[in-house]
């Protein structure tokens, strides 16, 4: 009844007012929208760049495993480079994987000492030299060393699997 009282002119007014305040709400809508938007970019932003960063210490892991390989004697400066290198890996993934670079850094460590020790038959022996504990400790080295590529692609994986 109220609105068919009006005159024309009142009714426009009227919708007028009403788009007002609608317009008010419709811009705070896409406003929310936006911001919500921009939250979950930058959490899928977040989530690529600890990836990068975690698939770049699985690349160090894998490129120490191939020179640890190489001749079983990796250089002590290249072992410090890869603990530095890696360092960030307490944060960037689970306690395994750190425990696993200090094992996999130990196990080079000891490969590279037992083979510095071996000595051949042409080659003056030391006192105390055990040349079957030499060899046995390159031997179980080398093996543990060669068996590393799958075994660090099974631990990373679950950090770097992007197929969910």
């Amino acid at each position: 009844m109220y609105w068919s009282s009006l005159t024309t002119y009142q009714k426009w007014l009227a919708v007028a007012d009403f788009a007002k305040g609608s317009l008010t709400v419709v811009i705070a809508a896409i406003a929310v929208y936006i911001a919500y938007e921009q939250w979950k970019s930058n959490e899928r932003r977040l989530v690529l760049d600890r990836y990068d960063r975690r698939f770049r210490v699985y690349q160090l892991t894998m490129d120490f495993i191939s020179l640890a390989c190489r001749d079983f004697k990796p250089p002590f400066a290249e072992i410090q480079r890869f603990y530095r290198d890696t360092m960030d890996a307490d944060f960037l993934f689970g306690p395994e994987i750190a425990a696993y670079l200090d094992e996999l850094r130990k196990h080079a460590i000891e490969s590279e000492s037992a083979h510095s020790e071996y000595r051949d038959y042409t080659m003056p022996l030391p006192d105390g030299y055990d040349h079957n504990d030499v060899t046995r400790r390159m031997h179980e080295h080398s093996v543990w060393l060669t068996n590393q590529f799958e075994v660090a692609r099974e631990k990373f994986r679950k950090y770097l699997d992007v197929s969910r």
